[in-house]
């Protein structure tokens, strides 16, 4: 969603829904098949949750090498989807920059892996 707007307001329930949980990548390669220029991420979630895999748009302000051990917040239960040859579990999330360029969205400090967002 690249709407500026607020969206239509929901409940505290409604929010716990979302599972959004911290993970380290673990891998990072080039996604030449994809549409849009994008990265394959395997992202370590912990015990839980454990290592799942996400397609992000994140060419511009990153590289595959920098992206090991860089913690990254996504959301883990949305059902998986099918991207070209590449099934994603988890949505990474990030935000626009001022050019429209996916800025990942991080936690400011080192924390346990699969720690929920609250």
């Amino acid at each position: 969603m690249n709407d500026a707007s607020a969206s239509d307001t929901i409940t505290f329930d409604d929010f716990l829904k979302v599972d959004i949980r911290v993970g380290t990548i673990v891998e990072a390669e080039p996604f030449p098949e994809a549409r849009k220029p994008s990265i394959k991420l395997k992202i370590d979630f912990g015990g839980h949750v454990g290592v799942k895999k996400s397609s992000a748009q994140i060419t511009a302000h990153y590289n595959t090498e920098e992206l090991v051990g860089r913690q990254v917040m996504a959301v883990v239960n949305f059902p998986p989807r099918q991207i070209g040859p590449f099934m994603s579990e988890v949505l990474t999330l990030g935000l626009p920059d001022v050019k429209g360029e996916v800025v990942l969205v991080t936690p400011e400090r080192p924390v346990p892996n699969g720690s929920r967002l609250f």
